[in-house]
This record gives structure tokens, sequence and C-alpha cells, in this order.
């Protein structure tokens, strides 16, 4: 059964990289003592596991960097626990596209070896990456992705400012947009968020609430300790284009 711990953030401002969540990265990690880090979606790989790999010896955990592995798939079959790291999200699906690894990562996790996800991460968790704020700056066809959990995410979540003169698709009009094409709950998880889950029970976690949009539902705001387990009984409908 997956043991996923999905953040909106790996940073709030004040605090260290991942402060916010340390209890419960403890607690998703379990009995783990080390933990392979998939740092594909930043464009300086080397940097960000060294900024991982800091943040997690603070609590006695060992961090080794995917990038840094000279057998791919068998460092994530041999992982005690994997963190996909956050920056773009489809610069990061399409270095596990490249890699062949989307399967065996998937493989793991449904196993109940611990996965934790932030930003990008998070997005990597949901059947696609369709909900992901990323530009796409690169190409990554097709958008599937690991589909731990069967319904959508929006980390770094932002309500619209009644006083801003900002012209442009606020972010539930571009959650709007998505439903008008895919039947899929989107849960917007604000800065602080999380989504944790353990086999059949999803609750929404940490510093900030989340909000739900539904096809065809008015957004509903979900408050912390929220039990939102009944979503992991979803049955995603996505548009899959011409001659799908």
């Amino acid at each position: 059964m997956a043991e996923l711990l999905l953040l909106s953030n790996s940073t709030v401002p004040g605090m260290r990289f991942l402060e916010h969540a340390s209890q419960a990265v403890r607690v998703v990690l379990g009995g783990a003592r080390t933990v392979l880090f998939v740092p594909f979606a930043s464009g300086d790989p080397d940097a960000y596991t060294s900024l991982v790999r800091a943040a997690l010896a603070r609590m006695d955990i060992r961090v080794t960097g995917l990038h840094e592995a000279s057998d791919v798939p068998g460092a994530v079959r041999d992982a005690e626990a994997v963190f996909v790291g956050g920056g773009n999200s489809f610069r990061l699906l399409r270095a596990l596209i490249r890699l062949e690894i989307l399967d065996v990562l998937r493989g793991v996790a449904e196993n109940g070896v611990p996965y934790l996800g932030a930003s990008a991460g998070s997005n990597l968790a949901c059947p696609s990456i369709r909900t992901t704020n990323d530009m796409p700056i690169v190409e990554a066809v097709p958008l599937s992705a690991l589909g731990l959990i069967p319904f959508q995410l929006n980390p770094h979540y932002l309500d619209p400012d009644p006083h801003s003169s900002h012209q442009g698709e606020t972010r539930p009009r571009r959650i709007e947009e998505f439903l008008e094409e895919n039947d899929v709950p989107v849960l917007g998880l604000r800065e602080g968020a999380w989504l944790r889950v353990s086999g059949r029970n999803a609750v929404l976690a940490g510093n900030s609430t989340g909000r739900l949009f539904r096809r065809h539902a008015e957004p509903a705001d979900v408050p912390v300790g929220t039990d939102l387990s009944h979503l992991l009984d979803t049955r995603p409908r996505f548009d899959i284009g011409p001659g799908g």
C-alpha cells in the first residue's frame, strides 16, 4: 500500500528547506535511513541534491542523488524511500521517460516504498501533469504520470487577488478550463499544505488549507485535517485527443 507525502512546497519564508514539514517527513519515512533523491525537475541536479542532502542530514537521513547512480533502474528498485523534488514538471517527466523508469518508480511506490514529492514531484504522483503551473519548457509527450493517486493536485495554489489589475487567467479559471476538458477532481494545495496518503486513507495536512475543484460543482475550501479518502475512489476521465 502506498505511503505518500505530497507537499505543495519545500520551503516557507523564515524556515530552512523542508523544516516546515520535518515531522511529516519523519513519519512517512518510518524506519528508512536512506532516501533516493530524484533531482531532474531542476536545471542543476548537483546543487539541488546537495541542498536536500543537507536538509535530511538534520534528520539523520542519508541522501543519494539518482543522477549519481550507475544503474538508474536498479537504484530505484533498491531504494528505501524516494523523494522527487520540485522544479519544472515537464523537464522532470521528460527525464523519467528518457530513462525509462516511470514504471519502475510507480512499482516501488505502489509496493509501499515511501514516496515524498514537492511541487513538481507532487504533480508527478497524479495521473497526469496537466494541472501543473509550469511552462512546457521542454517537449514531454504524453503527459501521463505515475497515477499514485487517481485525482489531480495543483501545488502552490493561489487565490485571486481582488485588488489586482492583472488581466490574465487566475488559477481557479485555469483549473476550470481543465475541468471543461477532463472529468477529474483537482485539489489545490496552498503554500504550507500537503496531502498525506497511507494505504486507503488520505488527509489534507500542514500549515495551510486546500481548495477542491470538481466538474459541475462549486469549489470548496478544505480545512487542515479533512479526510479526503473518498477521492481515492475517483475514476478519472481525461481528454486523450484525436483518435483517443
